[in-house]
C-alpha cells in the first residue's frame, strides 16, 4: 500500500516534515501558486457572475508533472499549504490539477513545525474550506477588475507602466496627503519657562510652569514669556504639593504580524518585507544540528492575539526557574482579540520556550538571531508578572502661578526585566533624581529659563507608522503590508528618505487623478469596509458573489465616468496658479514626458516655453531654468564642440553647445549616454565592488542598470533591478522583465535558478 501524500507550500518545508513523518508519509511542495489568472487579459467574466479563469503559471510545468508523479499511487492527499486564504486557494488548484477516481483530500493547517504541531495536525484533517475559498476569490478577482481596467487609463493618461491597485493607491493616498498637511502647516509659536530651584538640601533641580491662575500655562509669545519671568524671579516658592502613587504595568500581547513589523522596523531596522522573510525561515525550520531542522515560531501571518493554553503553561514553568516565582503569575495571561474572523491563528510565538535565543544563537545568522530574540522575549514577558513603577509629582506654588516636577523609579521590574518597551527607555533618558521635599518647604530660586518654541508639522511615515496606519484603518491585511510597502516604492510612486516616506511627483499626479475620478474605490473608508467584508466572506455570513455585484456596481460607473472625463496629462495636463513668464497670457500647466513631469505653456505651439520644476516645502512649483554654463574642460566626444551643464530628470548632466546638429550627451562623470540616474540602492553584485546600480540611459536613450564606479566597474544588465533577495536561490536581487508572451515577472538572473513570479498590474491585499 502506497503512503499518503502531504502536499505543503514551500520547498523549505518539505525537509522539515521528512524528519519526523518521513517514514509514513511522502512529502511534496508546490513552491507558491501553481494556477493563477491569465498576465495578458483580465480573465474574469464580469457577465457570467464574476467567473475566474484560472491557468497553469508559466514555469510551473515540471512542478506539477512533480506532483502528479509523487500523487500516482496516492489515494490520500492532505493538502498542507500555508494556513490562510492564499494557501487555501492553493491547496484548491492543487486538489483540481490531481483530483481522481477514488482518490481523497483532506485539509492540513500547519500552525507550527514542530513534531507535536505536525503530528497533531494530521490526527485532526479538516474539510477544503470553500468560505475561505471564497475570500481569497473575492479579493483577487477585485484586484483584477481594478488594477487592469485602471492601471490601462493611467497608460493613456499619464504614462506608460504605471499601475493602480485597490490597496496600494489608498497607502499613497494616505502619504500623499500627509504630505499636503504638512505643506500646509503654519508653525505656531509658544514660550516654555523653567526654573532651577533648591531646598535645605543643596542639589538643585528643574521645575515647569504649568499653570497660570489654576489654568494650564499658554505662553504664546516673547512678552507674554519675559512678563512671567519678571514676576516669577520677584516671587516666593514653596511646595504646595507631593503626590506618590505605584503604578501598575502590564505587558504586552505577543506579536501580530503588524505589530511584529513594526518592533523590527523599530528596533532592530529591519523593511517589513525583511522582517517577513526572516520570520518566513524562523517558521519554516532550521538546523539544530546536521540534519535536525525544526520550526523556531508559529505561523507569522495573523492577527490574533490568542496563545495555546500548553504553550503559556511552559512559559510559566520556565518564568519560575529561570527568573523565580516572584516573576511568575499564577494563572496563564491571555488577550483579546479585536477580530475574530482572522483569529485562525495564534499569535507569533516560539514553538518551544526552552529554545532560548543564546540555545539556538549557534544555529541561525545575524537577523534571524536577532528576530527570534524579538519573538521569544516579547512572548516570554507576555507571562509575566507586572511592573511596579513609584512615580512622584510635585507642585510648586509662586503666587497665581504653579510649577510642576514629576520622577519615577521603579519599585518591581516585572516583566520588563526581559522587556522594556520603548517608551520606557525615553523616560529613563529624561529622569531626574528628585530631592528630598516635604510639603510646605520653602525654596529658593536660582535661575529661570525661558525658552521659545513653535509647532510642529505632522510627522512623514516611517515604514512602522506606516503599517500602523494601515492597520488601524483596515487598509489590507498582516500578510500583505511588505507588498504594500514595496510596490508603492518599486512604481516610483512615493521615496523612502531617511527611513520616511515621502510622495515623488509622480506619486502627487496619479493620486490627485484616482482620488478626483475613483472618489469610492480609492477612498480610505470603502477600502477598509471592503477588508471587513471579506472577513464576513470567510466567516460564511456574505456570499462573495453579491460582494463582487455591489463592488462593480459603483466601480463601474466610476470608471466609465473616469475613461469620458479624466484629464490627460500628456495632452491637457494639471493646470497650476503660475502665469507663462513668456507670453504673459496663459497658464503654466504640468505634464509628463519621456523624462519626467515637468511644465509647460497651455498656449503651445504659440507659446513653446516649458521647464523641469521643483517644489519648496509649502508644495508651491518653481521653474528651474536651465543652464548654459560651459562645462569647464569637457569637450563633445563626437563634434569636439564645447560641453554645456544642463539640469535634467535626474539632475545635472551635459550636452554638446553644438544642438541641434550634434546631440550628444554626457553624464557629468563624462559617460555618454544622458547621464547617471536613480541609484537603485542596490549593491553592485561584482566580486570586490563597493558600488551601487544606478538608472543610466544608452547613447540611443534606452534605460539600463550600471555600476556607479564605472569605467572601475562594468558591471550592466537592461533588466530593472529590485531590491528582494531570491527565494530560491538567496541572489541578493532579482530583476523586474516584460514580455508579450508572459506579461510582466520577476526573475532571477543566476544561471540554473528558475525562479520566475508574475507581478499584477494591482496589488495583493
Amino acid at each position: 500500500m502506497s503512503k499518503p501524500l502531504v502536499i505543503v507550500e514551500s520547498p523549505t518545508k518539505v525537509r522539515t516534515l521528512k524528519k519526523y513523518i518521513g517514514k509514513k508519509y511522502n512529502v511534496a511542495a508546490t513552491s507558491g501558486h501553481i494556477k493563477d489568472l491569465p498576465p495578458n487579459e483580465i480573465g474574469i467574466d464580469i457577465e457570467k457572475g464574476f467567473k475566474a479563469k484560472y491557468l497553469q503559471i508559466k514555469g510551473k510545468s515540471k512542478i506539477i508533472k512533480d506532483l502528479k508523479a509523487a500523487a500516482a499511487n496516492a489515494t490520500e492527499i492532505y493538502l498542507a499549504p500555508d494556513p490562510d486564504r492564499e494557501g487555501e486557494a492553493i491547496a484548491f488548484h492543487t486538489a483540481d490539477i490531481l483530483k481522481g477516481k477514488d482518490r481523497t483530500f483532506k485539509r492540513v493547517l500547519f500552525h507550527e513545525l514542530t513534531q507535536k504541531g505536525i503530528e497533531d495536525a494530521l490526527n485532526t484533517p479538516t474539510e477544503l474550506n470553500y468560505s475561505r475559498y471564497d475570500a481569497q476569490q473575492a479579493r483577487r478577482i477585485l484586484d483584477r477588475l481594478v488594477g487592469y481596467q485602471v492601471s490601462p487609463l493611467l497608460w493613456k493618461k499619464v504614462q506608460g507602466g504605471l499601475s493602480a491597485g485597490r490597496v496600494q493607491s489608498v497607502a499613497v493616498r494616505i502619504i500623499c496627503e500627509r504630505e499636503h498637511a504638512i505643506q500646509g502647516f503654519e508653525p505656531e509659536e509658544y514660550w516654555s519657562i523653567s526654573a532651577e530651584l533648591k531646598g535645605v538640601p543643596e542639589a538643585s533641580f528643574i521645575a515647569k510652569l504649568s499653570k497660570i491662575d489654576g489654568a494650564k500655562a499658554e505662553i504664546k509669545n516673547a512678552k507674554m514669556a519675559h512678563a512671567l519671568v519678571e514676576e516669577l524671579e520677584a516671587g516666593s516658592y514653596t511646595v504646595q504639593k507631593i503626590t506618590r502613587r505605584t503604578k501598575k504595568r502590564n505587558p504586552l500581547p505577543p506579536f501580530t504580524t503588524s505589530k511584529l513589523q513594526q518592533e523590527a522596523i523599530n528596533r532592530l531596522r529591519f523593511t517589513a518585507r525583511k522582517t517577513m522573510s526572516v520570520a518566513q525561515q524562523l517558521y519554516e525550520g532550521v538546523d539544530l544540528g546536521p540534519g535536525e531542522p525544526e520550526g523556531l515560531i508559529t505561523y507569522m501571518r495573523t492577527d490574533s492575539t490568542r496563545i495555546a493554553n500548553e504553550a503559556a503553561l511552559e512559559a510559566g514553568e520556565f518564568i519560575r526557574k529561570k527568573f523565580g516565582d516572584d516573576y511568575a503569575i499564577s494563572a496563564p495571561r491571555f488577550f483579546k482579540n479585536k477580530n475574530k474572523a482572522q483569529d485562525a491563528h495564534e499569535a507569533v510565538r516560539p514553538t518551544s520556550v526552552f529554545n532560548t535565543p543564546e540555545k539556538v544563537a549557534p544555529y541561525l545568522d545575524e537577523d534571524q538571531r536577532l528576530l527570534y530574540s524579538l519573538i521569544w522575549k516579547r512572548f516570554i514577558a507576555s507571562q509575566m508578572q507586572q511592573a511596579l513603577i513609584d512615580q512622584v509629582s510635585v507642585a510648586i506654588a509662586s503666587g497665581r502661578c504653579t510649577l510642576a516636577l514629576s520622577g519615577s523609579t521603579i519599585q518591581f521590574p516585572g516583566f520588563m526585566t526581559l522587556y522594556a518597551y520603548d517608551d520606557e527607555k525615553k523616560e529613563d533618558d529624561k529622569k531626574q533624581i528628585l530631592p528630598a521635599l516635604n510639603e510646605g518647604e520653602a525654596l529658593s530660586l536660582i535661575t529661570l529659563d525661558p525658552k521659545q518654541h513653535f509647532t510642529s508639522p505632522p510627522p512623514r511615515f516611517s515604514e512602522a507608522s506606516l503599517v500602523k496606519e494601515l492597520e488601524e484603518n483596515g487598509i489590507g491585511r498582516p500578510s500583505t503590508y511588505a507588498t504594500i510597502l514595496s510596490t508603492i516604492r518599486n512604481k516610483g510612486y512615493v521615496d523612502l528618505l531617511n527611513r520616511y516616506f515621502r510622495p515623488s511627483e509622480l506619486g502627487f499626479i496619479v493620486n490627485d487623478l484616482l482620488v478626483e475620478n475613483f472618489p469610492d474605490v480609492f477612498d480610505v473608508e470603502f477600502t477598509a469596509g471592503f477588508e471587513n467584508s471579506l472577513d464576513k466572506v470567510e466567516a460564511s455570513e456574505i456570499d462573495y458573489i453579491d460582494l463582487l455585484k455591489n463592488f462593480y456596481a459603483s466601480f463601474d460607473k466610476e470608471l466609465e465616468a473616469a475613461t469620458a472625463n479624466m484629464v490627460s496629462i500628456k495632452g491637457v495636463g494639471i493646470e497650476t496658479e503660475i502665469t507663462c513668464p513668456q507670453c504673459a497670457k496663459e497658464k503654466l500647466h504640468i505634464k509628463i514626458g519621456r523624462n519626467g513631469s515637468f511644465i509647460a505653456c497651455n498656449g503651445y505651439p504659440e507659446c513653446d516655453y516649458s521647464r523641469n520644476y521643483e517644489r519648496d516645502d509649502k508644495g508651491v512649483i518653481h521653474p528651474i531654468e536651465p543652464s548654459f554654463e560651459l562645462a569647464e574642460g569637457k569637450v563633445c566626444d563626437k563634434c569636439a564642440k564645447p560641453m554645456l551643464l544642463k539640469q535634467g530628470r535626474y539632475g545635472e548632466f551635459l550636452a554638446c553647445s553644438g544642438y541641434p546638429e550634434c546631440k550628444n550627451t554626457m553624464s557629468v562623470n563624462g559617460d555618454s549616454g544622458g547621464g547617471t540616474g536613480a541609484d537603485t540602492g542596490i549593491a553592485c553584485p561584482e566580486k570586490g565592488c563597493s558600488g551601487s546600480l544606478v538608472e543610466k540611459r544608452s547613447k540611443r536613450g534606452k534605460v539600463f542598470y550600471g555600476c556607479n564606479k564605472y569605467p572601475d566597474c562594468s558591471f550592466a544588465i537592461w533588466e530593472k533591478p529590485v531590491n528582494r533577495a531570491c527565494e530560491l536561490c538567496g541572489a541578493p536581487f532579482v530583476v523586474e522583465k516584460t514580455t508579450k508572451r508572459d506579461g510582466t515577472f520577476l526573475k532571477c538572473l543566476t544561471e540554473g535558478c528558475g525562479f520566475k513570479e508574475p507581478i499584477e498590474k494591482s496589488d495583493a491585499s
